[in-house]
């Protein structure tokens, strides 16, 4: 399917969820959505960019210095260019005048949002992820390929890392952290969105930043990094032992293990967002971590590394052929150390499917 053909039967599913939900427009700015549905990534500037959707029609309006770096697909969407001295929001409400339910973008800022409110006011202003969002879940053939490439591009740098490939002891987490994002580049990746590097103690806190801090032997370091390859994103996380890990820390890597596949056997389609999470916690209770396992069991991902569906306790959603979410339990000693595990996952009507590889032991260098 060419571009055009894409972007064309996008619009064509927006429509239809905008009829379900009763909405007459759909509103987005920067963030993924306008990409999803036009091909078109807006720098996020102070100069307003906009798609709007109608029933009818799909206009894209853009900073005139910035018209040049948008592919037109004339079928899909009309282009209208802005000069400084215009007001854009003035422009957008002229093409929602007839609009009384607007599902406006999450990641549209609010200058804007507040200055539509004052120039049409009384309208019914909802969220378009609950539009867009499901569309956006359900990847395509093509997408879970895109998906694939991306994870197994991953996977070879965290073979890297289980091979000892990537020195360690006597680096600093930045230094770490630094070299991971270089070989995900070299091994395809056009963005580097992250590289958590953390060692002993630090391990204990899930997001923790890399610093100046030197990894020593005798301790756990926790690896969980992902980027962008052809739009769409990898995620995955690792853990190596630098010397014999002790006993608890053994026998704690060995529950994570049974509680990740756990998480990946319950995201069948047909069963739900929330049995993903409670699959994996369970077993964690039921083996005395309960109380060191701190977040949700994983996030979908797809264009962003974080997008819908989220797998947590009190999401009842029915996971769909396509949904492509992380499982990434985790265990967390305050002020000893911390171990997660992650793949990318997506459920197909044959089962889940992982989009990692790399074995999931816990290497010891």
């Amino acid at each position: 399917m060419n571009s055009a053909a894409l972007y064309t039967s996008r619009i064509v599913r927006v429509r239809a969820a905008m009829r379900e939900q009763s909405v007459d427009a759909l509103l987005v700015s920067v963030g993924h959505d306008l990409p999803y549905l036009v091909g078109y990534h807006a720098m996020p500037l102070e100069r307003l960019t906009a798609l709007v959707v109608t029933s009818s029609k799909s206009t894209l309006l853009v900073p005139r210095l910035e018209a040049p770096r948008v592919e037109h697909h004339a079928s899909v969407f009309d282009l209208v260019s802005w000069d400084e001295t215009q007001d854009p929001v003035a422009i957008v409400a002229s093409l929602l005048l007839d609009s009384k339910r607007i599902a406006v973008g999450d990641q549209m800022w609010s200058r804007f949002l507040v200055d539509l409110l004052r120039q049409l006011p009384g309208r019914d202003y909802v969220r378009s992820v609950d539009v867009v969002g499901p569309l956006r879940a359900s990847k395509d053939d093509a997408e879970i390929a895109a998906l694939a490439a991306a994870g197994a591009a991953a996977d070879r740098v965290a073979a890297q890392l289980q091979r000892g490939e990537i020195p360690l002891v006597g680096r600093t987490e930045a230094e770490v952290s630094a070299d991971i994002s270089a070989r995900l580049l070299a091994e395809g990746h056009d963005v580097v969105n992250f590289a958590i590097v953390a060692a002993g103690e630090n391990a204990a806190s899930p997001h923790h930043h890399p610093g100046r801090r030197e990894i020593r032997r005798g301790e756990i370091v926790l690896c969980d990094f992902g980027g962008t390859m052809n739009g769409y994103c990898s995620d995955i996380t690792r853990c190596v032992h630098l010397g014999a890990p002790p006993a608890d820390v053994q026998r704690a890597w060995s529950d994570l293990q049974r509680a990740q596949e756990a998480g990946v056997q319950a995201g069948v389609v047909g069963g739900t967002c929330e049995s993903v999470d409670a699959a994996a916690r369970g077993v964690l209770e039921g083996a005395g971590w309960g109380d060191y396992f701190i977040h949700r069991t994983g996030h979908g991902i797809g264009m962003e590394a974080h997008e819908e569906p989220y797998m947590v306790r009190g999401n009842v959603l029915q996971i769909a052929h396509g949904h492509a979410f992380s499982v990434e339990p985790g265990i967390y000693v305050s002020g000893k150390w911390g171990m997660r595990l992650e793949d990318i996952v997506v459920a197909t009507t044959n089962g889940p499917q992982r989009m990692n590889h790399a074995t999931r032991d816990l290497v010891v260098l």
